[in-house]
């Protein structure tokens, strides 16, 4: 054979590997007919059910992804999701040279400075953690794990609507659908697994970049997941995620999403906020009534006037709720949920106060001489509520949400508000204090005191100044305007406390 004719084959053979594809080779069994397909899903999904310890996880190959979100159109379609809503994403991260010298503040060994620009798309979805922040905060059990596969699955017919899992997930997994007025995320297709069928993103990907694996089960003396910890920057001690990602190449030690440094005001949630003011500076109003309540002569209108606001807070926390007439599930998280200790304690405090409260305008024999005892037991309770809300907060693990933060200015609205009627220049000077608490998250590079000192700085100023007006007012004894600012300003600081909030998310793309 001729050197030229060697050297064509050479080179049409190297064209035929080149062209050997995952596209081309499903092709290719697509034309043999529906028996071929069959051969084609197994190496994507594992030939058998998990067994003792094993669970179910994605396994995707950076090498591999090219960006091109064939996985969230398979997932959209095959699930028959919303227009905007998505259960999986595709995002970007960066590491190396290029990547830290954007980043500001960060230390780097000079190993890293002199690593090799590094970027890759990457594909994210429910993660199916071992201990799935989702299910522990949900307050009426609308999550499952399986104890066979491993799958978290959301129960739609549960839920409410509260969005608490939204903010549990340190991964942003969970998406909430305005028409329907629940939660939903990925299920990972357990239907189509159970039938030995690929999942919609798995069967989509045009590389097989994605692929369900069996995983072991973590041990306590194992250690975390380091490839989403890596990715996320999350701890993942926190769920112990179980997706793993992996590459043949070494991936940069300053690993971080793309998106990292975009600022994103997070929702308002103007329903909550007018919940926790409103009982906060209610409970207040009928702790002055009811502890001073024979020496200050307007014990009475401060009791109803705290009632009423006690009323309306509650009644606002119901607009929050996508699917209010299942609010009555709210007690089954009782165990693990903070947002369902609240909402039981706030609701059995109100009938307490409202019988308390009635009895100094009423006679009711029936409560008699035990008016006191029920009032105070209300207000112990409505303050354990309070002690709740903060909890709901903190336990997400966010730092703007941290204990210090969240339960000061929780417990400052309340002293604030007991106090301005009974010591106006003593509730100032804890004003003042709880201002300068707020003031502490304004400082420095983190994201809330970025979002509070770009986007979010005219609310700031709006808090600040409104706060100190209402300061000066208090101690020149103007104390029923004082009283209006108080509640006009305390509506920022908690409109600015959910919008300042660091939010954790898997890695996206910057916003241009």
């Amino acid at each position: 054979m001729s050197e030229p004719v060697r050297t064509l084959i050479d080179e049409l053979l190297e064209s035929q590997r080149r062209l050997d594809t995952p596209v081309a080779r499903f092709a290719a069994m697509h034309k043999s007919g529906p028996s071929a397909l069959q051969s084609f899903s197994p190496s994507l999904i594992p030939l058998s059910a998990p067994g003792p310890g094993e669970h179910y996880a994605f396994e995707v190959d950076l090498d591999s992804c090219t960006g091109c979100k064939a996985c969230v159109a398979g997932c959209h379609s095959l699930n028959g999701l919303d227009e905007e809503e998505t259960w999986r994403d595709v995002g970007l991260i960066l590491g190396g040279t290029t990547s830290v010298s954007s980043v500001p503040n960060v230390a780097a060994s000079t190993s890293e400075w002199s690593a090799p620009a590094y970027q890759q798309t990457i594909t994210t979805a429910c993660h199916h953690c071992e201990d799935p922040a989702c299910l522990n905060g949900c307050p009426v059990l609308a999550y499952e794990k399986d104890p066979i596969t491993g799958i978290v699955v959301h129960l739609d017919d549960q839920c409410i609507g509260c969005s608490y899992c939204v903010l549990k997930c340190p991964y942003e997994v969970p998406k909430y659908n305005d028409r329907l007025g629940i939660v939903r995320k990925c299920d990972m297709c357990h239907g189509r697994l159970s039938a030995g069928e690929a999942p919609a993103c798995v069967q989509a990907c045009p590389t097989e970049a994605i692929a369900i694996v069996k995983v072991s089960t973590f041990r306590s003396d194992e250690a975390p997941n380091p490839s989403v910890a890596a990715i996320s920057g999350t701890d993942s001690a926190y769920t112990r995620p179980t997706t793993r990602y992996i590459s043949k190449n070494p991936l940069p030690v300053n690993l971080h999403a793309a998106d990292r440094d975009t600022l994103r005001p997070q929702h308002a949630h103007y329903a909550l906020v007018l919940l926790l003011v409103f009982t906060q500076i209610g409970l207040g109003l009928l702790v002055a009534s009811s502890v001073v309540g024979r020496e200050l002569a307007r014990a009475p209108a401060l009791a109803l006037t705290g009632l009423a606001l006690f009323t309306i807070g509650l009644i606002a926390s119901v607009a929050h709720l996508g699917q209010p007439f299942r609010a009555w599930r709210i007690f089954l998280g009782l165990r693990r949920s903070w947002l369902s200790r609240e909402a039981v304690l706030l609701g059995t405090a109100f009938p307490l106060l409202v019988a308390a409260s009635a009895s100094e305008w009423i006679p009711l024999p029936i409560i008699g001489h035990w008016s006191l005892v029920i009032g105070h037991s209300g207000l112990v309770i409505a303050s354990l509520g309070v002690f709740c809300s903060a909890m709901i907060y903190t336990d997400t693990r966010r730092h703007f949400w941290r204990l210090s933060q969240t339960l000061g200015r929780m417990a400052g609205t309340v002293l604030i508000a007991a106090l301005t009627f009974i010591n106006a220049p003593l509730a100032a000077l804890v004003l003042v204090a709880k201002l300068a608490l707020e003031l502490t998250t304004y400082r420095g590079v983190s994201v809330s005191a970025r979002l509070q000192q770009g986007p979010l700085h005219r609310l700031w100023v709006a808090r600040v100044v409104l706060g100190g007006l209402t300061i000066l007012l208090f101690v020149t004894q103007h104390t029923e305007l004082g009283f209006f600012f108080l509640i006009t300003s305390e509506l920022l600081e908690r409109i600015l406390f959910f919008r300042a909030v660091d939010s954790p998310k898997m890695p996206g793309v910057p916003s241009s």
